[in-house]
C-alpha cells in the first residue's frame, strides 16, 4: 500500500463524480471518445482508491501513507 486514508477517499470520490460526469454529460453511452477516456480514468481512480496501491506512485517512489513501524524480532538469548 502506498496511499494514505485521505488519498484513498479522495480518489474514490473523484472517481465516482468523474464517472457520473462521463456517463451523463460527456456521452459515455453514446461512445463519445472524451466520455470513454473519462470513464476509464474514473475506473482507475476508483480501483486504486479501493485497493490502496497506485502503480504511478510506485514508479515515482511516492507514498501518501505513513510508514508502519518496524517490529523488532524478540531477543533470543544464547543458551
Amino acid at each position: 500500500m502506498n496511499e494514505g486514508k485521505a488519498d484513498r477517499i479522495l480518489r474514490v470520490l473523484v472517481g465516482v463524480i468523474l464517472g457520473v460526469v462521463a456517463w451523463m454529460v460527456l456521452g459515455l453511452g453514446d461512445g463519445a471518445i472524451l466520455g470513454i477516456i473519462a470513464g476509464i480514468v474514473a475506473l482507475v481512480l476508483i480501483l486504486t482508491g479501493l485497493v490502496g496501491f497506485c502503480p504511478a506512485y510506485a514508479l515515482l517512489g511516492l507514498r501518501t501513507c505513513p510508514l508502519s513501524p518496524k517490529k523488532n524480532p524478540p531477543d533470543q538469548a544464547a543458551s
